[in-house]
């Protein structure tokens, strides 16, 4: 009997729709693009990929990244400014090892990205949730906030929010950076749905403020191209550059991700991320487009949305009276599971909140999960 382990951190139950699963499903993700990718460059008599990296990230990938995001950005981009990373998550973990000391203050948005509070948790940071509305950080809440604390960083996800789906307008970004220079704090710019929008283009990322030493930008390949491959980026100023690649981890181990660099710089340069990118946004508008419709039949007059434009996220608000935690364990006696809001506070609050995602399933099977959510939410709050 051949023997079977478990391979992925999270387990889709076949017989439950979890919209808690913030990845693509498995039919998504790009084999044959990544196969290629692979014969193309191990072919190549320069075996330089299997060798302890260049600290800052080979510069043949650099090189390619900054054309892509150049071009997708609108806005130039130079490979100077570029750091590879192993994916987002530890990129932020990396600038709070280097930049920050237990005890010190970091501004979140209220919600932010729930995984991220476990990283600053990590880090025996204090977090001081910043007010947010339809437009993402409300700067003028946040402008009062700075007259009582003294943060070291802001973490901000400023387009197609997660969990949220805002997206902070160019006005707020300008505003956010001349805060930061006035108050001597650190961006920590999360923008890994940035190149996910399906319909106008946001405004230039905030690392197209990077020049200002106040922004540090987060990119990954996780949402557009495969999760697996853990590679990202940070795009700031020189001065950071010779931070993160200095460090004791880098000394010690060299580059992030050479290998897996040297195979995307392939599909960068073929082509194929642009292609497979303009895929993805065709499949998530089909799935958006499910998911609102599904939305508005079993939940109009009960349940407050805004429909997002980019990203993978629909953040729910329900009734005051319902929390989603309560309806959670309804859920799951129907075979359907999302995310409570109150994981996404910085200070236990949202609880009448849920977010749901529409990356890892088909229109079909959304529109399912969306029958069951109603039946939860009948069964648990009949009086809704």
């Amino acid at each position: 009997m051949k023997m079977q382990f478990q391979t992925t951190q999270s387990h889709a139950d076949p017989d439950v729709i979890d919209f808690g699963l913030g990845h693509p499903g498995d039919e998504l993700l790009p084999r044959a693009i990544l196969q290629e990718a692979a014969a193309l460059r191990l072919a190549q008599t320069d075996a330089s990929l299997l060798q302890y990296g260049w600290e800052q990230g080979d510069g043949y990938f650099r090189h390619a990244l900054a054309n892509f995001l150049s071009s997708r950005y609108h806005v130039p981009v130079e490979m100077e400014h570029l750091f590879v990373s192993a994916g987002a998550s530890q990129a932020l973990d990396l600038i709070c090892t280097l930049y920050t000391q237990p005890g010190d203050v970091i501004f979140v948005e209220e919600p932010t990205y729930f995984l991220a509070l476990r990283i600053f948790a990590d880090h025996r940071l204090t977090v001081v949730p910043a007010p947010t509305d339809a437009d993402g950080l409300d700067v003028d809440a946040l402008e009062e906030a700075l007259q009582r604390h003294r943060p070291v960083l802001l973490y901000t996800i400023p387009t197609h929010q997660n969990p949220a789906g805002f997206t902070l307008p160019l006005e707020r970004r300008q505003r956010l950076v001349e805060l930061a220079e006035a108050h001597d704090f650190l961006i920590v710019a999360d923008e890994v749905y940035h190149l996910l929008s399906y319909d106008a283009a946001p405004p230039p990322p905030l690392a197209s403020f990077a020049a200002t030493g106040r922004v540090l930008g987060l990119g990954s390949f996780s949402k557009i191209l495969a999760p697996g491959l853990r590679l990202g980026w940070i795009q700031a100023a020189p001065q950071h550059m010779h931070r993160l690649s200095t460090s004791g981890l880098l000394d010690s181990g060299g580059g992030l991700n050479p290998f897996t660099s040297g195979l995307v710089r392939v599909v960068l340069e073929q082509g194929w991320q642009d292609a497979y990118l303009n895929h993805l946004h065709e499949v998530y508008r089909q799935r958006i487009d499910a998911l609102d419709s599904a939305l508005q039949e079993h939940f109009e007059g009960v349940v407050d949305y805004a429909r997002p434009t980019g990203g993978y996220f629909f953040w729910l608000r329900l009734p005051e009276t319902v929390d989603a935690e309560n309806l959670l364990r309804a859920a799951l006696a129907h075979k359907v599971g999302f995310r409570p809001g109150v994981r996404f506070s910085g200070c236990g609050d949202l609880r009448n909140c849920l977010r749901i995602s529409f990356a890892y399933y088909a229109p079909e099977l959304l529109q399912e999960g969306m029958l069951r959510l109603k039946r939860s939410l009948e069964s648990a709050y009949p009086e809704l």
